[in-house]
């Protein structure tokens, strides 16, 4: 079964970038530039895993983090960072996600990161 991961960043690279690593690592990759697109995309479709990051124009990962979990509560929410700010990880992790991934993030450690949530959360 091909898990689905989205990605949610505001910055057009970084979406490139992890659409290419985690579609070539074997995932199915939907991206949103922001928290609005993101919730909507999160309702039509069924996703395992979400990347997204904090720092974000518009909606801010923190509230996007809460409404994902009202909408999908099941879903597993990795938060990207370069400000590796506790209060913020805390409250993140408060608001339900499952952890988080300093940027600039090495890539064989993001495809880890993301193997083992999705692991540890069908076994």
């Amino acid at each position: 079964m091909v898990r689905t991961v989205m990605v949610v960043d505001d910055r057009v690279g970084i979406r490139k970038l992890l659409h290419e690593v985690l579609q070539g690592a074997g995932y199915k990759v939907i991206t949103a530039a922001g928290g609005n697109e993101a919730i909507k995309m999160i309702g039509q479709e069924t996703v395992d895993l979400v990347l997204l990051d904090m720092k974000m124009s518009g909606m801010d990962g923190l509230e996007t983090l809460t409404q994902l979990k009202k909408v999908c509560p099941q879903v597993i929410i990795m938060i990207m960072t370069a400000y590796e700010e506790l209060e913020v990880l805390k409250e993140a992790a408060r608001r339900g996600a499952a952890g988080y991934i300093s940027k600039p993030f090495d890539i064989e450690e993001l495809k880890d990161v993301v193997a083992s949530k999705l692991r540890a959360e069908s076994a």
